[in-house]
């Protein structure tokens, strides 16, 4: 029997997947989270009155930060050169959370959706970190890859899958 799962040797040891005979493709990766904030909070984000200063701003610079370092974070992640990526906030007054959608760009041997869990994760804990001092009962959740596309498998859309079981 093949052993299809490309992370784990004939003997169940992990081990970092050998990509050197891929061919170099272009890979986008999204990945959105959520982090559900007071009201009073997301007043004070959207009125730049939190003490540690612009909080969208930092959060958008620790998760594009944060991307570039994933293969220091996660150890079977290959350490890639990104072309580009992208975070982006939507804040959602109704449910008092704001939405991130963290998109990865590479032309290389292997995908990048471990890179834009990694940005929208760390730019959600960011926000988190900046607002503390001021809400404790902030929930970050919904983490999830949104959609990939290039690479072998091919195309990943989370609500296309969804729709199909």
């Amino acid at each position: 029997m093949e052993n299809k799962l490309t992370h784990f040797d004939h003997n169940g040891n992990a081990q970092m997947v050998d990509v050197s005979n891929k061919q170099e493709t272009a890979r986008v990766a999204t990945a959105v989270s959520k982090i559900k904030v007071s009201q009073e909070t997301l007043a004070l984000i959207e009125a730049g009155k939190i003490g540690k200063g612009d909080v969208l701003g930092v959060a958008r610079v620790a998760g594009i930060m944060a991307s570039k370092q994933t293969s220091n974070l996660i150890p079977m992640c290959h350490p890639l050169m990104i072309s580009n990526c992208q975070v982006d906030f939507e804040i959602d007054h109704e449910e008092c959370a704001i939405h991130i959608t963290a998109t990865v760009k590479i032309v290389d041997k292997t995908g990048v959706e471990m890179e834009a869990l990694t940005a929208a994760t760390v730019a959600a804990l960011t926000i988190y970190d900046m607002c503390k001092a001021v809400d404790k009962r902030m929930v970050i959740e919904g983490t999830h890859l949104l959609k990939k596309t290039g690479g072998k498998s091919g195309e990943f859309n989370f609500f296309e899958e969804e729709l199909n079981e």
